[in-house]
């Protein structure tokens, strides 16, 4: 004996009716079978409606039940050929006739009860029964319609009736003995007190009558029939690399089901449980996939966590206060004031303390909960041993489900991890003694991020998704871009990395697209993009609200470095080529520095010292281990380097400037680079960086470039380059007349720093700096005299992208 029960999207149309029956009659030809009917998919609601509405007074409720008749006369019609049809017809409008005249009665008297709604919503579960049976007796497969109502005794609670276990498994052994057949069509749903009036079973109620046959007969199997292959790891509308679950044990069924999985809802799986019946969940789409068994002891698979699940429309209440510490009866108390207003606790958690006790239930009932738990504690209140009920609400819950995790250590705080890595602030927790749960209360808008997050960390090793929002595709913006499009492959091979990006920004317009931009599309996004606001499309990447984000800054913008902030509060990682912001006040280096640490991201500036060089890095790694930073020499401009590496007397030196600017190598304005300010800006960071609390007004910068030089448009200075020529030669001359070369060199000691234009000698470290190399000197308590030298091209968009790059998978395996 096997039961299979076909639900509300299995049974909707005459199309998914004809799949039903050959599942069906394949099934009974294995094994003696029950099956059990829902309504069709939206009658239930239909048929509510059409009550309340008459209920009420509105004549509209005539217009639900012609559309109710319609469906289930369109669909005979159908279904049974039309040789065969005026049975099957005449049987429709006789029910829907009946329907009709009990809502006519409600029409007349403005009056609903439950025992009267009971009756009404029973005719979805008959009418989709006996559609089903008159579709099999069309096609010649021998079969017994019974009406549930004779064979499942309730009592008289109206709604939600409780069954007579003992009544009803004897009606249906002797039903089944007196009748026997090779497949039986009952409807589910319905069934009828001791007096044989109708009665339904609440939420749930055709699966509950599927266990109900199911546990009565001893059945080898019960069949849930739906419209999805079995249990997921997770939501698949939430997280599209959702896997099924191919075996699950009973329990754990139950608690994902518990907290918002909707294949199955626990109470009504009880009789098959109690029997150790296995219950397979199939998907009537998709017959031959393999689908969800759920038995008492599955065989151990290599996951901890069986699955995850989600409920949202939560509220959070909290009782608290002093006087609740000792004192017992509050906890009774509270559930007592919860319970008179009929209202479900979901989770529960409370301090050590005694001090304070918090439940989750669902949204609606916040206020009427609020105003019991007031009424039950108002002396307390008064007085002030307890504080008004505290009420949240816009809240979800997450948790993970899994046998295993009571044999494994550190679930919780992985998955607590996770979410705090992702800015996922966690309101309440709850684990029970059985550890197959670790509940989680949080915002409802962070759900598909904290699901993704979990599902990410706990079944998808291989790879975890990085999501990326790049501001500027100049030079070096559009070289990353092209980097991150070739290492695709070797980032999921290598790093198991799925480096996405999803969104683009240039000076003009933005664009995101939150599955991710191909390679070589960004251009087109940003060609029909939207005008850039940087407001806006901050508040558009916090109501994305994607895991592992991180904000890629590849401007020398002040606007954007402006908006980092509110990036970080949100958890949302920066990564920042440009140096406005840690060359900013002091306050605001601070600040920035101290939010990544608050909301546990990273703000990350490698670049903005010595591009794709590991300066700051290296610096962070020496003082995190312990070293001290007594002084710092580099040199820290490309450009400058690059030029009087270039500038021998022989071409003039506004001529080698313009190969530089031409080359990539200095900053749209070259004289921010010749002045000494970039320079400045980067010292500035390293003593920053060491520990020094220095202003960009307390560098001390000795400029080698005349006055008049900074004046007016770029064209004015290449202009005053030239006027100036022999002071450069000069400059030149001195310095080759000694055997030695002009850099550019920045230095920081004793809490303070400068940048200026040097004579280098041979030997020096930086006497041999080629092109646009770069060169720091740390001289710390470990290098005293030999410094740690780190050398290397400091300027160019493929290094400096290659920098930026680096940055980003730094947050991504941090």
């Amino acid at each position: 004996m096997q039961v299979l029960k076909f639900g509300g999207t299995s049974v909707a149309n005459a199309a998914n009716i004809a799949k039903v029956l050959d599942i069906v009659t394949a099934a009974a030809r294995q094994e003696t079978t029950v099956v059990v009917v829902s309504a069709l998919g939206g009658i239930t609601d239909a048929l509510i409606e059409a009550g309340r509405l008459a209920a009420a007074g509105q004549e509209d409720y005539k217009e639900r039940l012609r559309t109710i008749e319609s469906r289930h006369l369109d669909a005979a019609r159908e279904l049974v050929p039309v040789t065969s049809q005026s049975s099957v017809l005449s049987l429709v409008k006789t029910h829907c006739n009946e329907l009709e005249g009990i809502c006519d009665g409600v029409f007349l008297l403005g009056e609903l009860s439950v025992r009267t709604l009971d009756r009404v919503m029973s005719f979805g579960e008959l009418l989709a029964s006996q559609l089903v049976a008159a579709s099999l007796k069309a096609r010649q497969v021998q079969h017994q319609w019974q009406d549930s109502r004779q064979l499942i005794r309730t009592n008289s609670q109206h709604g939600f009736a409780t069954v007579d276990f003992a009544a009803t498994n004897q009606l249906i052994n002797d039903f089944v003995a007196g009748q026997p057949e090779a497949l039986y069509i009952v409807p589910g749903f319905v069934a009828a007190d001791a007096q044989g009036i109708t009665t339904t079973l609440g939420r749930g109620g055709s699966d509950y009558t599927a266990a109900i046959f199911a546990g009565a007969l001893g059945a080898s199997r019960l069949e849930i029939w739906t419209d999805v292959s079995g249990m997921m790891t997770a939501d698949p509308r939430l997280v599209p690399h959702a896997r099924p679950i191919p075996r699950i044990s009973y329990q754990e069924a139950m608690e994902l089901s518990h907290f918002g999985a909707k294949v199955l809802y626990p109470p009504t799986i009880q009789p098959v449980m109690s029997q150790g019946i296995p219950l397979w969940i199939k998907n009537t789409f998709a017959p031959t996939d393999h689908g969800t068994l759920v038995e008492v002891s599955p065989p151990a698979n290599n996951h901890i966590v069986r699955g995850l699940s989600s409920i949202g429309q939560l509220a959070l209440l909290s009782l608290e206060g002093g006087g609740m510490v000792g004192i017992p009866g509050f906890s009774k108390r509270l559930f007592e004031a919860l319970a008179r207003e009929k209202i479900n606790v979901i989770l529960i958690t409370q301090s050590s303390s005694e001090h304070s006790i918090s439940v989750a239930i669902n949204s609606r009932d916040a206020a009427a909960a609020q105003r019991s738990v007031d009424e039950e504690f108002a002396y307390e209140i008064a007085v002030g041993k307890v504080d008004p009920l505290h009420l949240e609400t816009d809240l979800a819950i997450v948790a993970l489900v899994g046998e295993n995790m009571k044999n494994h250590t550190g679930i919780s705080g992985r998955m607590f991890g996770a979410l705090g890595n992702n800015g996922v602030n966690i309101r309440a927790i709850a684990q029970g003694s059985s550890e197959k749960n670790i509940s989680t209360v949080i915002r409802a808008q962070d759900v598909k991020k904290a699901i993704n997050v979990l599902h990410e960390s706990f079944f998808e090793a291989t790879s975890k998704q990085v999501n990326l929002f790049v501001v500027g595709v100049g030079n070096v913006g559009s070289k990353l871009l092209e980097q991150l499009d070739r290492q695709q492959a070797y980032l999921q091979e290598k790093l198991k990395l799925n480096v996405r990006v999803v969104g683009v920004a240039n000076s003009r317009t933005f664009a995101l697209h939150e599955q991710g931009l191909a390679p070589g599309e960004w251009q087109q996004a940003l060609d029909n993009g939207e005008p850039l606001h940087l407001p806006t499309l901050v508040e558009a990447i916090h109501a994305r609200n994607l895991r592992n984000a991180v904000f890629v800054d590849v401007t020398a913008s002040a606007d954007v470095a402006q908006v980092y902030g509110a990036l970080l509060e949100k958890s949302v990682a920066v990564v920042a080529c440009n140096k406005i912001a840690c060359a900013s006040e002091y306050v605001n280096y601070a600040r920035l520095k101290s939010l990544a640490q608050e909301f546990n991201t990273d703000f990350l500036f490698e670049t903005n010292v010595g591009a794709g060089l590991p300066i700051i890095g290296t610096l962070n790694d020496l003082l995190r281990s312990g070293d001290v930073v007594n002084r710092i020499e580099a040199v820290l401009s490309g450009t400058l380097n690059f030029v009087f590496n270039h500038y021998d007397g022989k071409r003039p030196f506004a001529e080698v400037v313009r190969q530089a600017q031409k080359e990539g190598y200095t900053e749209p304005d070259p004289r921010l680079d010749l002045s000494g300010t970039d320079v400045a800006r980067k010292i500035l960071i390293l003593a920053r960086e060491s520990g020094e609390k220095l202003e960009m007004e307390q560098i001390h910068n000795v400029s080698f470039l005349p006055a008049s030089c900074m004046e007016g448009s770029v064209e004015d200075f290449y202009e005053q380059l030239a006027v100036h020529e022999d002071h450069f030669r000069s400059l030149y001359d001195a310095a080759a007349a000694q055997g030695k070369k002009l850099k550019f060199v920045a230095r920081y000691a004793d809490g303070k720093a400068s940048v200026g234009l040097q004579s280098i000698a041979p030997g020096h470290d930086f006497h041999a700096l080629h092109g646009k190399d770069n060169a720091v000197l740390f001289y710390t308590d470990r290098y005293p005299e030999q410094p740690m030298v780190i050398k290397g091209a400091g300027a160019g968009a493929e290094v400096t992208a290659s920098g930026v790059f680096a940055d980003i998978i730094r947050t991504a395996r941090g």
